[in-house]
């Protein structure tokens, strides 16, 4: 559906010049959800304005559903730009219009009758659970529906690609865990194309298929999510994980010297993380019983990422030193990472 070939912006001239996006080739199929992530300024939001071409890439080629956008003339440019829609993080609502009048501003010079244009209106209010608020204003709503407006608004021509810029990074929680569910659905009902740009790795773990991984205007790591964030190949991405994972925290607690982590002697700690899609039997009870240790948990951070479990555990086993080193053994054959952060014993 979305193809960039080497596609590369930049802005401004001689040594004010500064390259947002470099050399980046991506291929986007129909009816996935695409996520691309990156920390402020990795160049992900001039990317992504790139597909649209609200921005022009300085070099490459962006090709949306077999038309190559950056070859077509102005007039042919604007039709191909009503089949992508998009949403943003401020929402762009006109504050002086209803709801309803947001949401037909798109259908201007569509050919519809007003009636067409209404009963369109209302059906994408209904589309996206806000079909009474048709006669708010937006200052009226809360930010959770003012998103759902921008979503209704930018689905109106009925487009088979939908852009997100930061959509849900000025709500809480809460609001954004619901609009995700919102984007779900409507790949699903409409199978429309969805590209979410974000810094948030939750957003991709919840809803996304492949991901890219954008660091200096680059594409540096892409794949299934789970893949990506299973086994990270690059720093950047170990970054993000780190933010939301509280399996970080040990080492943290190591450094002060808690109790948490205080050790007898022959213990170990150790962090054992999901790394394939096929950990499904309950390792911890099984290593314990077969190995005749114990494993005492002090973290747990485990999410469902494409139906399979990502994350891991970090945990303080005791026993004979020869059992724990067979229980490591066995749980590296089952395709768990083993690491080791504390030991008892500097000697092993």
């Amino acid at each position: 559906m979305i193809e960039l070939a080497q596609v590369s912006k930049t802005f401004g001239t001689g040594q004010r010049q500064v390259h947002a996006v470099r050399d980046v080739s991506l291929s986007i199929e129909k009816g996935e959800i695409f996520g691309i992530i990156g920390f402020s300024g990795a160049g992900k939001s001039t990317l992504v304005r790139c597909i649209n071409l609200l921005e022009r890439p300085t070099a490459g080629t962006v090709t949306v559903d077999g038309k190559e956008m950056t070859a077509l003339a102005p007039k042919e440019l604007r039709q191909a730009r009503k089949k992508i829609g998009m949403i943003f993080q401020h929402f762009n609502l006109m504050p002086s219009r209803t709801v309803f009048s947001n949401v037909a501003y798109p259908l201007r010079g569509s050919g519809l009758s007003k009636q067409e244009i209404a009963d369109k209106v209302h059906k994408l209010l209904e589309l996206v659970d806000i079909g009474d608020k048709a006669a708010f204003y937006p200052s009226q709503l809360s930010g959770g529906q003012k998103q759902r407006v921008a979503i209704a608004r930018a689905l109106a021509n009925d487009p088979s690609v939908l852009l997100c810029d930061e959509a849900t990074s000025a709500l809480d929680p809460q609001t954004t865990k619901a609009i995700l569910r919102l984007l779900k659905r409507l790949n699903e009902e409409l199978g429309i194309t969805i590209v979410i740009i974000t810094h948030e790795m939750a957003v991709v773990k919840e809803v996304c298929n492949r991901v890219a991984v954008m660091e200096h205007g680059r594409v540096v790591e892409q794949g299934e999510v789970f893949s990506v964030f299973a086994d990270p190949r690059q720093e950047i991405t170990r970054n993000f994980i780190h933010t939301t994972s509280n399996l970080q925290k040990i080492e943290e607690l190591i450094a002060e010297d808690s109790p948490v982590v205080r050790l007898q002697p022959g213990e170990l700690i150790v962090r054992l993380s999901y790394v394939q899609r096929n950990v499904s039997e309950p390792l911890i009870s099984t290593v314990s019983q077969k190995f005749n240790i114990t494993l005492d948990i002090i973290f747990a951070d485990v999410a469902i990422v494409q139906d399979a479990p990502i994350g891991g555990t970090v945990a303080i086993i005791s026993g004979e030193r020869q059992q724990i080193t067979k229980a490591m053994e066995y749980l590296i054959e089952k395709n768990v990472g083993v690491e080791v952060i504390k030991d008892a014993r500097a000697a092993y």
